[in-house]
């Protein structure tokens, strides 16, 4: 599938093609949306190069949330490491 953005969006963004990529890619990844493989096609970059961005942005790479937590307690004591 092929995206068509006009020139009008793009100029209005003043952003490349290239940075409107990655921009679009940051998003997808930051939102769960896109792993950073996925995303780093989108953005036409190799993944380290994607991770070297996302740091950059104080994007996090990994996901740690309440329920993650929860789930490792869970699991720690159920191996009767806690």
């Amino acid at each position: 599938m092929s995206v068509v953005i006009s020139d009008e969006i793009l100029q209005a963004s003043q952003l490349t093609p290239s940075e409107f990529c990655q921009e679009i890619a940051l998003f997808l990844f930051q939102t769960g949306r896109l792993t950073i493989g996925y995303s780093s096609q989108l953005a036409d970059m190799q993944p380290n190069t994607f991770g070297q961005l996302l740091k950059q942005r104080n994007i996090p790479l990994y996901s740690y949330d309440v329920e993650d937590f929860e789930l490792d307690l869970k699991n720690l004591r159920e191996l009767g490491r806690l």
